[in-house]
């Protein structure tokens, strides 16, 4: 994965244990912690507002947070929601995390974040991932509200002023061209200088209040195979493997491994992944041991016929780099050139 030296050296050290010395098959890459489902925004393409009003008062106990990733075992976690930056605790949980040397990212629409920033030490373990799905226009328009878009572009210049790690999160819709997909990540890249980039194509979350923009399988490689044209791929600092990028383009084909990106929520962890629900149990391993996997993915179940999300498909792509000196030798090669594609 495109990551800094020192994260890309514990990440492929965690992989090689789990695979070559504890033999395992099924082992997290990442958590999606949701410590609360309530937001301030009332984004199109999200359903987690939904839920009744007595479990999006509902936080989730530090312990209870840090102790479903400590679990998990996973060397990264990714923390949302809902708007973790609403968690009156969500800086403890932080701390206690980066304290345990779990590198951690914080998503937030950056609403709050100028006014909770204190609370945050910069870290090498710890950043800021700043949901931006357009530039202005757009951007509004995605969160159904005005002014979010530069709310968020001057959080991510404080934040950087302070001495954080910033990175960023798209998704993309079918209203999306190639052009805006460049327009947006030219911006976050060469005027931003957001530290690294994540991308994905909307996948139809069966509770998001719009259901008529999501992509494709065949949109998505045709939008992302004429916006990584020219170089761009190359040049922006995307925050995914190789075969990843390669992957969204068309290039190749993976079978889903949500079990890598597993979500831990007020619910307990969320079988299969966190854009479906068919339960929920309490430990991972449950998870793990409990879920028949093979009846989920492209052409197996038809809620997944869409879907190229990250949360599937990025840790079938690592592991397949881990699995080939050929492409990790070229993961590394682009890591160590600042270039990604």
């Amino acid at each position: 994965m495109a990551m800094p030296l020192r994260q890309t050296i514990r990440v492929a050290t965690y992989l090689f244990e789990q695979k070559m010395i504890k033999r395992r098959d099924k082992f997290p890459l990442i958590v999606e912690l949701e410590p609360l489902f309530a937001c301030n925004l009332k984004c199109e393409g999200c359903g987690k507002i939904q839920h009744p009003a007595g479990v999006l008062k509902q936080r989730m106990p530090v312990a209870q947070a840090v102790g479903a990733v400590l679990e998990s075992g996973a060397p990264m976690v990714s923390i949302a929601g809902g708007e973790p930056l609403m968690h009156p605790q969500i800086d403890e949980i932080t701390r206690q995390l980066v304290e345990r040397k779990k590198y951690v990212f914080l998503c937030t629409n950056a609403m709050l974040l100028r006014k909770k920033m204190h609370l945050f030490t910069p870290s090498p373990y710890f950043a800021f991932a700043v949901h931006i799905d357009g530039l202005r226009e757009r951007h509004d328009a995605s969160v159904a509200k005005e002014g979010v878009f530069d709310e968020a572009v001057e959080a991510i210049k404080e934040a950087k002023r302070r001495g954080f790690r910033v990175t960023t999160n798209s998704t993309f819709f079918n209203t999306d061209t190639p052009q805006t997909v460049i327009d947006v990540l030219d911006f976050l890249n060469d005027e931003l200088k957001v530290d690294e980039m994540m991308i994905s194509p909307a996948y139809a979350y069966e509770k998001a209040p719009d259901q008529e923009h999501f992509l494709g399988v065949t949109q998505t490689r045709e939008l992302f195979r004429k916006a990584f044209a020219g170089g761009n791929r190359r040049r922006w600092r995307l925050n995914h493997s190789p075969l990843f990028l390669d992957f969204l383009e068309g290039k190749t084909d993976f079978p889903c491994t949500a079990w890598g990106i597993p979500n831990y929520s007020l619910f307990g962890w969320q079988r299969p992944c966190y854009l479906m629900s068919d339960g929920y149990v309490p430990t991972y391993r449950q998870l793990v041991e409990e879920t028949d996997w093979d009846k989920y993915g492209r052409g197996k179940d038809p809620r997944c016929d869409n879907c190229m999300a990250h949360c599937g498909y990025e840790p079938t792509a690592v592991l397949a780099t881990m699995g080939s000196l050929k492409e990790s030798l070229r993961a590394a090669r682009e890591t160590a050139a600042g270039g990604h594609g």
